[in-house]
């Protein structure tokens, strides 16, 4: 069992004997080799709103709330990027526990990853970012939101993988870890080092591998803070990146039976525009056969920038057709507080 699961009483498994309500000050604690309370003071409470207008608010909501990290000593916090996308209001909580206004500094759809700065001094010691690169299936971690060690939880990594979402995401490797953090968004993934490892982004039901015989099957999706090293400057001078440019189709996915399903489409998106409907199976695009939603985006994205068109073969029912989709930009889509 590693120390930071010992400091939360959890099963060597990454099972929950209990949640505290705070991690236990105990020996166990002086046994880790940073400084706990001052990397939990790091992650902050952050709040945002957005537009009713706004393209992201029927299915995100107008009012959002999580968690963000704060990454250098000039008010620099990283969180996960659909807390606050079109947000026209943005708050986070500073030392002396006063909600202070920050605005937004980047989104990037590639990555995942949203950035805000907070306009008044924080007084809160910044994370330092490690590699996570370095974590294997079974590192002890701490997944901490905000409130210090009543927002922490001891877990374990049970998994790094390829993960491909419905909405038109996907990380090469994503991180895994349980049990479930239950304020997930933006929480910080912090490792034996005490250093920053990842971004909270999602609440998942299959964590783990269960082939090797694991049962941590619920737990949370974090996004490696090595995605960020490589594109902080280009998020920081363009709100974006490049990879963020690619083409986007406008539906939502899922596997079905060894196939990718249409289960969505956006409203006068470009799916929606091609012909495509509920319940369709893509089966090539751009004269490839595919069978996982990895494979769709990989196809499609290769075809080129925003605009391009993607050709597509489709099952409906019992017939195939060909259709063509003429991809667009997604962030013409999205209200911004600046422009990207």
């Amino acid at each position: 069992m590693s120390d930071l699961e010992k400091v939360n009483g959890h099963h060597p498994k990454g099972l929950p004997m209990a949640f505290a309500a705070a991690l236990s000050a105990t020996e166990e604690t002086a046994k880790l080799p940073f400084d706990v309370d001052a990397a939990l003071s790091a992650v902050v409470e952050l709040h945002a709103e957005i537009p009713a207008d706004g393209y992201t608010a029927p299915f995100l909501g107008t009012e959002r709330e999580g968690n963000g990290v704060v990454i250098d000593n000039d008010g620099l916090i990283l969180t996960i990027g659909y807390l606050i996308v079109e947000a026209m209001a943005i708050s986070v909580k500073d030392a002396g526990g006063n909600m202070v206004p920050a605005t937004v500094v980047a989104y990037d759809y590639g990555s995942g990853f949203g950035l805000v700065r907070a306009l008044k001094p924080l007084e809160l010691p910044a994370l330092a970012m490690g590699r996570s690169a370095d974590l294997t299936v079974g590192s002890g971690v701490l997944v901490a939101g905000h409130g210090g060690r009543g927002g922490a939880v001891g877990a374990r990594v049970v998994s790094k993988r390829e993960f491909a979402g419905y909405w038109e995401y996907m990380l090469e490797e994503a991180i895994f870890t349980s049990p479930a953090h239950p304020n997930w968004g933006g929480t910080a993934l912090i490792g034996q080092d005490g250093k920053l490892l990842g971004i909270g982004s999602l609440y998942v039901e299959d964590a783990a591998d269960t082939s090797d015989g694991d049962d941590s099957r619920n737990g949370n999706m974090f996004v490696p803070i090595d995605l960020l090293t490589p594109i902080l400057d280009e998020m920081l001078s363009e709100g974006r990146t490049a990879a963020s440019h690619r083409p986007w189709m406008g539906l939502f996915t899922a596997e079905v039976e060894g196939g990718v399903e249409v289960i969505g489409l956006a409203q006068d998106g470009p799916a929606e525009r091609s012909g495509l409907q509920l319940g369709d199976a893509i089966v090539k695009v751009n004269g490839t056969a595919i069978a996982s939603m990895a494979e769709l985006y990989r196809r499609a994205w290769s075809s080129g920038a925003a605009g391009v068109d993607i050709k597509m073969t489709v099952l409906r029912e019992t017939y195939a057709f060909e259709l063509t989709v003429k991809s667009e930009d997604r962030y013409t889509r999205l209200k911004f507080q600046r422009q990207f």
